[in-house]
Parts: C-alpha cells; structure tokens; sequence
C-alpha cells in the first residue's frame, strides 16, 4: 500500500468521523431515552438546543424553540396513551411564542400527570411550556425566565414604556406600531400565561404570578431559580433524578475553537484514612 493510498484512507475516515460520532450519539440517547420511559412508564420527550450548533462565515447560529419542534412534540404526544404521564425535559433559551404556545397547551390538554425537568436552564418560550406542568423539577441552580414578549430584539413592555414618557407628536409612526403591536403581544402572552397556571392554582392567583412573568417585571434573561419559582407558587421541586443529569452529557456543545472551562471528569470527594 502506497504512501498516497494511506492519505486517501486518512482523509476518508477523517471525513466520515464526525457523522459516525453523530449516530453513535443518537443511538446511545436512543438506548438511555428507552431504559428510562420502561423505568419511569411514562413517554420521555426531550428538547435540548444548544446556543450554538454551527458556524457559518464565522457567525455562531443558535437553536431555539420552533415551529418544527412543536410539530414533533405535538406528534409525539399523540402517540401517547392520554392517562400516561409524560416527562419533559427542557433546555432551551426559548424561542417563537407560537411554538411554545402550541406545546405548553398540548402539555396542559393531557390528561396523565405531567412532569418538566430542567437540568441547567428553560428560558422564555421554555418556562411557557413548563407552566403547563403538573411538576417542575429544577437540579441545583438550574432556572426558568420571563416570559415576556420581544417585538424583534426589543422587550414590549420597554417599547410601551419609552412610548408612554413621550408626547404622541415627538413619536414616528414605527415606533407607534411596535407599541401597539407590543401592547397586543403582551396582553397575549400574560392571558394564555394565567389560563395555563390556573390548573395548578386559583385564578386570582394565576393572574398575578401571570403578570409578574410576563409584563416585563425582569430583563428578558432574569434568571429564576427553584426557591424564587416556588415562592410565585410554582410546583417546583429539586429532586431532580441523577439518570436525566447522565442524559445531558449525550448532547455535547459543539467544539469551539478555544473553550473556556476544564476539568477532569470524575468525582472528587474528601480525603479518607489518608486517601484522596
């Protein structure tokens, strides 16, 4: 074998590397996803994006709630036997509110309990979806968000806000629009945000917590974490099963050109009897 035949077979199995690390992935969730619906007898859903999954030009493109994520999540609850509880688990940093909408509803509609986790974070689009549930599960510093609405890269109750400190004159018809269309998305999100929680709690209450998520109490990216959540009146617990922490290592960030945290990946307890 010559010299030339050996680089064609690096630059062959090179090639192909990345896309048979992919499947082994797919079928290492594929397995854990099955062991843990037989041990749990429930329909195990997972939506998990990453902030970044590719680049292009260099720009980082990042994963977000969508319609088809709402296609698939409403198909597979379908599929489901109405009585049989579902377990979700969430890590996304939101998305569209119709996609999110569309599944927390869904979520709401099933009739079997219906349990959220959330590992590390569900923001925005993803905390709609968990205030469905009938259990929020959060591990240790894992938190939820807002759910207000943004009209392009800005927060509606801060365009209503900039509107109403001004005389109507000094303000272009633009800025009016995004105002109004902004005082629609907010009274959207805060009503289907209060029907949601009122199967967890009384309706007064539903309404206020409703109104402190969504009417812009927060910036956009305020971290909620288990014991704030569960004050609102949550059902937020932190028993979050270690199987769902295992799961997560199977949805690896893509690789960076330089990353930023390392550490060897084993447990590390006190020392004992003069071992370490």
């Amino acid at each position: 074998m010559s010299i030339m035949d050996l680089f064609w077979i690096f630059i062959l199995v090179s090639a192909l590397q990345p896309m048979l690390r992919q499947r082994l992935l797919e079928f290492q969730r594929a397995s854990f996803i099955d062991r843990m619906q037989r041990k749990r007898g429930s329909r195990v859903i997972l939506m998990v994006h990453r902030q970044e999954t590719m680049r292009f030009l260099g720009f980082p493109l990042a994963r977000y709630i969508d319609v088809h994520d709402s296609e698939e999540v409403l198909r597979a609850i379908q599929m489901t036997d109405p009585e049989m509880p579902l377990d979700i688990v969430l890590h996304t940093p939101g998305g569209l509110v119709l996609a999110a909408l569309q599944i927390a509803r869904a979520v709401e509609a099933h009739k079997g309990p219906v349990t959220v986790f959330v590992p590390h974070h569900a923001m925005s689009g993803g905390t709609l979806i968990a205030l469905a549930a009938d259990q929020i599960v959060l591990s240790p510093h894992a938190v939820l968000g807002p759910v207000d609405p943004q009209i392009g890269q800005m927060p509606a109750a801060s365009i209503l806000s900039a509107v109403t400190s001004k005389p109507v004159e000094e303000i272009d018809d633009e800025t009016l629009i995004l105002a109004d269309v902004g005082r629609k998305a907010l009274i959207q999100v805060e009503t289907a945000s209060a029907a949601l929680l009122a199967g967890h709690m009384e309706a007064e209450k539903a309404r206020e917590v409703a109104h402190l998520l969504a009417s812009g109490t927060w910036t956009h990216d305020y971290p909620i974490p288990a014991e704030e959540a569960a004050a609102m009146g949550l059902p937020v617990s932190t028993e979050m099963p270690e199987e769902i922490l295992r799961l997560m290592r199977l949805y690896p960030q893509p690789v960076r050109q330089q990353g930023g945290v390392e550490y060897l990946p084993l447990p590390r307890m006190p020392k004992r009897n003069g071992k370490n």
